[in-house]
């Protein structure tokens, strides 16, 4: 029995190994052509990942190795750290009000310059998408909310009387988070909004054609039974960006609104990391940062494709 039982064993394996080689006789010129975006993915970003999941469990300086700690840095993180459950709070708003609200509005823009002809539709591309790459383009805004007489807002407000003197919005806390979000708002329409430009392009004009047959009356149902479900992968990376911007603000607040902002009211995960990561290089807590950002952003991905998957 236990020579048969043997026997077996090996003769499953020499199948599977004869499978293996079979897939890879049949694929692998599919498999030559990944490869080098899968060395890169592992090197730049599944290690990083493993990293710093380990470091998280340590205390670390980079000038002295390692010493494992166990789960301390996240109770300190958690139980101790009321500046992080700050930076949560403020992050969990401005995600759920930008995320959403940029998500729609990437769509609806991309649904409407999709319309126009093609030249006009490329420069309005241009115009909306330009925020996004522009790189300190939202310092603008600094000029505008500035808290002396000379800021632009103060200047008309003052002009038409609603206000007697200087309002100092990027230092009062109240206006912090209502600043920041807008500024997001304006920045927002980039790689979704194209990704959204180029799923329009890329329908099949043969089902609207086919759904004004069958009864599609109006703009909105063949936005619904036709245009959506046939969107659902621009649909997919566009939440997927969205969910990452949203929850990532760092150099936003941080240039806006200072560094601490007021009352830590524009203190955002990142901007945490960033205080630990590249201002106290205390590195094994700044990774528990990192891994907690990390699993939000993963629960949240996994909850939208969820709903998006259910889409028509």
């Amino acid at each position: 029995m236990a020579n048969s039982g043997t026997k077996k064993v090996q003769e499953n394996d020499k199948a599977y190994k004869e499978s293996i080689g079979v897939i890879w006789r049949k694929h692998k010129y599919k498999y030559m052509m990944i490869a080098p975006f899968a060395v890169i993915f592992i090197i730049f970003t599944l290690l990083p990942v493993l990293v710093a999941i380990f470091l998280s469990f340590t205390t670390f300086n980079m000038v002295e190795a390692p010493e494992f700690t166990g789960l301390e840095n996240y109770v300190k993180l958690i139980v101790y750290d009321p500046i992080f459950l700050t930076a949560i709070k403020n992050t969990l708003f401005f995600a759920i009000v930008t995320g959403p609200v940029s998500y729609m509005m990437c769509f609806l823009f991309a649904w409407m310059v999709n319309d126009l002809p093609r030249i006009p539709r490329a420069v309005m591309t241009l115009v909306f998408y330009a925020p996004s790459i522009s790189g300190n383009a939202y310092l603008v805004w600094k000029l505008l909310f500035s808290s002396d007489s000379y800021g632009w807002v103060n200047a008309w407000l003052l002009k038409m009387g609603v206000i007697r003197e200087a309002v100092t919005w990027l230092v009062t806390k109240e206006y912090v988070m209502p600043i920041l979000i807008l500024v997001q708002l304006w920045l927002s329409l980039g790689v979704s909004f194209l990704t959204f430009i180029a799923g329009f392009q890329s329908l099949d004009k043969s089902l609207l054609e086919a759904g004004s047959v069958e009864g599609i009356k109006n703009r909105w149902q063949e936005l619904w039974y036709i245009i959506l479900p046939s969107m659902k992968p621009q649909l997919m990376f566009g939440a997927v960006m969205q969910i990452t911007s949203s929850l990532s603000v760092s150099q936003l607040s941080i240039d806006l609104v200072g560094f601490p902002s007021v009352s830590y009211a524009g203190h955002t995960i990142l901007t945490h990391l960033h205080d630990f990561g590249n201002v106290r290089y205390e590195l094994g807590y700044a990774c528990t940062i990192a891994v907690i950002l990390f699993f939000i952003m993963l629960f949240c991905n996994i909850l939208v494709q969820k709903l998006l998957r259910k889409l028509g």
